[in-house]
């Protein structure tokens, strides 16, 4: 007899793969339109920026302001004054740890 929770991972995974094989069945045409384009070329933005907020104020499934809020807002301001991704990095990782070293 199979767990449940191994049930649920292989259907997951069955899951994924035919989402995954049925992307081969869409009609190019479908993917010609400028609308399209513009869709493809800001999703992964949005799905990034919605796993950084996530990650940045939920523990399990409570909403906390700790830290990491404060280093993400700190990377935020370090982007906006066009920072290079390494001050930006640093910046956020060095205001999270100190936030952390004073509580």
């Amino acid at each position: 007899m199979i767990p449940t929770q191994w049930v649920a991972v292989l259907a997951t995974a069955a899951g994924c793969y035919l989402l995954k094989l049925a992307g081969l069945f869409v009609p190019e045409r479908w993917l010609q339109g400028e609308r399209t384009a513009r869709i493809m070329t800001l999703l992964p933005v949005a799905l990034l920026a919605a796993l950084a907020a996530v990650q940045a104020v939920a523990v399990g499934t409570h909403l906390v302001i700790d830290a990491r809020l404060a280093g993400v807002a700190v990377a935020v301001a370090a982007l906006v004054l066009r920072a290079p991704f390494i001050v930006v990095v640093a910046a956020a990782a060095l205001t999270a740890a100190l936030l952390r070293a004073m509580t």
